[in-house]
């Protein structure tokens, strides 16, 4: 049943907790909020500097030989680099180089040694932080230190000896690649000697002819036979057409041909000479006859030279044909040479040039990659002296003003303790509502001890005789009257007695104001002092306790003499009076049950104020005897099981529990109970009558009641 009611808490539960526990959270919180504006304040001041670089990945910053391919985007490179920037090496430099040890020894040890490299490693590495802009290759190098100056000097010396790092790591790297390089070289320089050597060898043996530039002199002689043959068959297939031009051709033709076709200047002056005597003669046979004689001389001296002209075209056929015939036979004899020195290649290609060659690609190789590697060495070298930028201070740092410390940060730091204080205050509230067993609700008493609450008493309240008939809190015991009478069946009157589980609950209070209010409305009431221990109700009403109940009990006096009257009408009492020595078996059941039936008869009401019944008998006997007994249980003060305990001892002498008082409640501060304030506050509020009296308004209120 318990675990049901637990789970179905609301969120005003929680807030109720937190209102009723205030004052500890509270305490808490400024306990805490204190002690870290204390804390705060005992913190030396701390300053930050930042400086920022731009990180690259290695390339020249001309491109010398070839353009530079861009790398594409890497994206451990930065984070790389984040751990290089925080390495151990590269920190011990920064320690080295700004003398860090010596300096933060005398700072931080009492007889100023310096630090061992260690130590201020550790220290440097803690006030360092690597941080990256977003979208760019910036890199953020902050520092923080007491010393504003000297977090700007490690800031910067940081980012140089960083730099610095990344071109020496480059040129070290190009450096080993140019000796690996050089090498290289020499072994490839000595491959090419071996090639050499070896290929002169097989020359020498094989007996090859080798001209310059290793050119074989075979070769050459086939290449040249080739040419001087190809060259012999177009001379000859020249003359041989000339031939056949020539031998087609007769007379005239003939004649015109062989200017053009060969250039004999005999055969050109014959014919110059033919066409003169040819148009002298024309000339001469105008003007005289064909028999005139130096016509007829005219043409025997053309008939001449025709004749000449003939013979010459003759020996000119016979002189191409000659000359043909020379050409054929010039041609057919490189050919043969040809053929023969094709034959001795061919036949010495395999035995004597294979090996030959094969050597000599060999060494053709061997000097290629020679002449590759020393390029390369000789490219490695001038781009080792060619400038690189892989990191760019882009912001040095500098020294931040004196008065913006980033730490402490009072505000954020008091805010944080403030937050901690009510987080540590409001579980310790919480913590110490869970260790509190004690009755706090209502529902509480209903749950745990399956009893009803007929009345809610506020805290603070006093004797009703003290704070006057019109006391607000008056109402909170007329309430508990009239549950009295609901609860005992509508029955009005009786005997009835005041218990609590433990002392100082506040029974002998209520049951006071209850017999003031029911004495207040017309009922005839007696209080009777049966807490023979501690008796207080002589104390209330301001009587003598020297004679009262132990006398009646004791039978030394009567009862009628030890019953006083008191100032408030209505209102009788009976002390306890002197606890005799040996109080075992006084309050006799008989004795008492005679008793309360003989004070039954005289009032309405009787209420017995009674001791606490866990450890004390007498509470039980009195509470076998009345009518009914109203379980007095103070707000939030014992443990749940003290009242239970309570209850189970008065059903097991046969009481008759009509139901619990919670008192002593903090209205104002749990909200459970506010309604109750709020009404009590609002409907007793004395008011002006229509006259101004405000006494009289509130005495027409009392009466209504």
């Amino acid at each position: 049943m318990e675990d049901s009611a637990e789970a179905k808490l609301h969120f005003l539960d929680y807030w109720r907790v937190i209102r009723a526990r205030k004052e500890i959270i509270m305490a808490v919180t400024l306990l805490v909020v204190l002690t870290g504006a204390a804390f705060t304040f005992t913190l030396p001041k701390l300053y930050r500097a930042e400086a920022r670089i731009a990180v690259r990945q290695d390339a020249l910053d001309v491109d010398v030989f070839t353009r530079q391919m861009v790398a594409g985007y890497n994206p451990f490179f930065l984070r790389t680099q984040y751990e290089i920037l925080q390495s151990r090496p590269l920190l011990y430099q920064v320690v080295r180089n700004l003398n860090l040890q010596e300096e933060w020894g005398k700072k931080l040890t009492d007889s100023g040694e310096p630090l061992s490299l260690d130590n201020a490693y550790q220290i440097l590495a803690g006030s360092l932080g690597v941080e990256q802009y977003r979208d760019t290759t910036l890199v953020a190098i902050r520092v923080t230190s007491e010393d504003r100056i000297e977090a700007a000097r490690i800031a910067n010396e940081i980012a140089e000896v960083y730099r610095e790092h990344r071109l020496s790591l480059k040129r070290r790297e190009v450096k080993r690649a140019i000796e690996s390089l050089e090498n290289e070289l020499q072994k490839q320089q000595a491959k090419v000697d071996e090639a050499e050597e070896k290929l002169e060898s097989i020359r020498q043996e094989m007996g090859v002819s080798m001209l310059s530039q290793g050119i074989r002199a075979d070769k050459v002689r086939l290449q040249q036979l080739e040419a001087d043959r190809i060259s012999a068959r177009v001379d000859m297939l020249v003359r041989k057409a000339r031939l056949e031009q020539l031998e087609n051709l007769e007379g005239e033709a003939l004649m015109n041909a062989s200017a053009y076709i060969v250039n004999d200047q005999a055969i050109a002056a014959i014919r110059r000479q033919l066409i003169d005597a040819e148009i002298s003669l024309q000339a001469m046979l105008e003007n005289l006859g064909e028999n005139h004689p130096d016509v007829k001389q005219l043409m025997a001296g053309r008939a001449e030279l025709e004749s000449k002209l003939d013979e010459a075209l003759e020996g000119l056929k016979k002189g191409l044909q000659a000359d043909f015939a020379v050409a054929k036979a010039k041609f057919d004899a490189l050919e043969s040479e040809l053929n023969v020195a094709r034959e001795s290649d061919i036949e010495s290609e395999g035995k004597r040039y294979l090996p030959f060659e094969k050597a000599q690609r060999t060494l053709t190789i061997q000097r290629e990659i020679l002449g590759a590697l020393r390029a390369r060495v000789a490219q490695e070298g001038i781009e080792l002296e060619v400038p690189r930028t892989p990191v760019e201070i882009v912001d040095p740092a500098e020294p931040p003003p004196p008065n913006r410390p980033i730490s402490p940060n009072i505000v954020l730091n008091i805010l944080l303790s403030l937050f901690a204080g009510l987080g540590a205050g409001v579980g310790l509230a919480y913590f110490i509502e869970y260790l509190d067993t004690s009755v706090k609700t209502v529902d509480d008493v209903e749950r745990f001890l399956d009893l009803p609450v007929l009345g809610v008493i506020p805290q603070k309240v006093r004797p009703l005789i003290d704070e006057g008939p019109d006391s607000p809190h008056a109402e909170a015991y007329r309430v508990l009257r009239t549950n009295m009478q609901f609860t005992n069946k509508g029955i009005t009157g009786g005997a009835y007695a005041v218990v609590s589980g433990g002392a100082g609950e506040g029974k002998s209070t209520t049951l006071f104001n209850l017999a003031y209010v029911c004495a207040q409305l017309g009922d005839k009431v007696l209080i009777v002092d049966s807490d023979l221990r501690r008796p207080v109700q002589h104390s209330i009403l301001g009587m003598s306790n020297r004679f009262g109940l132990t006398n009646v009990l004791m039978r030394d006096v009567p009862i009628e003499e030890t019953i006083k009257a008191t100032n408030v009408p209505n209102l009788h009492f009976l002390p306890s009076g002197k606890l005799p020595r040996s109080s075992l078996g006084l309050l006799d059941s008989q004795r008492m049950r005679e008793l309360v039936k003989n004070l039954k008869a005289r009032y309405d009401y009787v209420f017995f104020d009674s001791p606490p019944v866990v450890g004390v008998s007498d509470a039980s006997i009195l509470a076998s005897e009345v009518d009914g007994v109203l379980l007095v249980v103070q707000y939030r003060k014992y443990p749940r099981v003290m009242s239970s305990r309570a209850k189970r001892m008065i059903d097991n002498v046969g009481g008759n529990v009509l139901g619990v008082v919670l008192n002593n409640i903090n209205i104002l501060r749990d909200d459970y109970y506010y309604y109750y304030h709020s009404y009590y506050s609002h409907y007793y509020q004395p008011e002006e009558a229509p006259g101004g009296d405000v006494a009289t308004a509130s005495k027409k209120k009392g009466d209504a009641l």
